[in-house]
């Protein structure tokens, strides 16, 4: 190849783990040539800045889209091995199981403000794969007079986890160092001449000017933001709250759905009924464990992920819920509290990955709870869209942004 009329400008907007993905995939691509072919990464505020760098970081083979999913899965224990993931980004096999639990009454109780919204991490089929099982020996971190049941739900081998963030900034890295431009900047405008992507407008960070580069080929993996990018895209934000908390002793690996019956006197100053919560709670290898509670829609979408509002009270709700059940939790340090929007299709679980009906741009958004999941196959097969003209590692008919634009 060596043609001018061959050079490809490629231009990825967002950098959370789709976008990241997406460009260390174009960069790996057979058909990448980085004399012929500019990959460019826009990101408005930071690398991993929103839902990427604050999610859990569970994977899962019964996640959902099931056509994509044992793609990501399979790509996530090769990029580990490759790259030595186990120490970069935290990647480990794990137990996944179902907890129900009493909580005990906690002093100082702040009362959550409003029902909150299922995150919908779990399929109907998923749920199914729950099985009666005694509680494992070293799930000891949790207090047994406590328990009620545990329900297995998949071993080592089904389930695994990843640091979101280190995961994110490592794929950027990479991507970066086969030969990746990442420019942080607000896109503002893509031209699209006579259906046909021409160039993108955003604004630099630093400078705060206008800029405009060439474009071939624009892939949008905005997350939450993709609407305010490309307004006739159905997908919709919700903003999740969660905790990171360094236990008072080391916990065992596992990824931990939770429903835990809280008492009427959980808040001393107020009478309540008892009532149940279900946070999430997963431990990490580098000794924290991180907790997220229901998602909500009580704060529009911000400009930026630099933007997003922390409810005190919502993140003091999971501190509380999870240290009602485990001493471990409740001795020990609360290292973060945060907040992160979720991209969620109006008009089904989601996500859109592939081409749109204007030639050269891609969407692949709208990834729900399972980006960080999905993020590996996402960008493999966007690499393969943008570089062979169509999907070759999975059939993703059911994802065509076509049919919902």
């Amino acid at each position: 190849m060596s043609a001018t009329s061959d050079r490809r400008e490629i231009v990825v907007v967002g950098g959370g783990i789709i976008g990241c993905c997406t460009a260390y995939f174009l960069t790996r691509h057979p058909s990448y040539d980085p004399t012929h072919h500019k990959v460019t990464l826009l990101e408005a505020s930071e690398i991993a800045g929103g839902a990427s760098g604050k999610a859990g970081g569970l994977l899962a083979q019964w996640a959902y889209p099931s056509n994509i999913v044992d793609l990501s899965f399979a790509l996530h224990a090769q990029l580990s091995k490759e790259h030595d993931g186990k120490n970069r980004w935290g990647y480990r096999e794990t137990s996944c199981g179902q907890l129900v639990v009493k909580g005990r009454a906690m002093s100082e109780k702040t009362q959550k403000k409003e029902e909150g919204e299922s995150l919908q991490k779990r399929s109907t089929a998923a749920v199914s794969k729950l099985k009666s099982a005694k509680i494992p020996n070293d799930l000891d971190w949790i207090e047994p007079d406590l328990l009620r049941a545990y329900e297995s739900m998949s071993g080592p081998g089904e389930t695994a986890q990843v640091h979101p963030y280190l995961f994110t900034t490592s794929m950027a890295k990479l991507a970066e160092e086969q030969g990746a431009e990442i420019i942080l900047g607000q896109v503002t405008d893509i031209a699209r001449p006579d259906d046909t992507v021409e160039s993108v407008t955003y604004t630099d960070k630093a400078s705060g000017e206008s800029r405009t580069i060439p474009a071939t080929d624009v892939i949008v993996a905005a997350g939450p933001w993709t609407r305010s990018i490309l307004p006739e895209v159905p997908i919709a934000a919700m903003r999740a709250h969660s905790v990171v908390i360094e236990p008072a002793r080391p916990v065992s690996a596992y990824a931990l759905f939770t429903n835990i019956e809280i008492p009427a006197n959980f808040n001393p100053a107020k009478k309540s009924r008892p009532t149940v919560a279900a946070p999430e709670i997963y431990t990490r290898p580098d000794d924290t464990v991180y907790a997220c509670g229901d998602g909500d829609k009580t704060v529009p979408l911000p400009k930026t992920s630099a933007d997003v509002e922390v409810d005190p009270e919502r993140c003091q709700e999971i501190i509380d819920q999870v240290g009602s059940i485990s001493d471990a939790l409740r001795d020990g340090k609360i290292r973060t509290r945060q907040a992160c929007y979720l991209p969620n299709c109006e008009n089904g679980r989601g996500p859109l990955v592939g081409l749109t009906h204007t030639k050269g741009l891609y969407l692949a958004a709208g990834h729900t709870c399972w980006g960080i999941q999905n993020g590996p196959g996402t960008g493999k097969l966007m690499s393969e869209f943008v570089f062979d003209g169509q999907a070759k590692s999975a059939k993703t008919a059911s994802l065509d942004p076509r049919d919902q634009l």
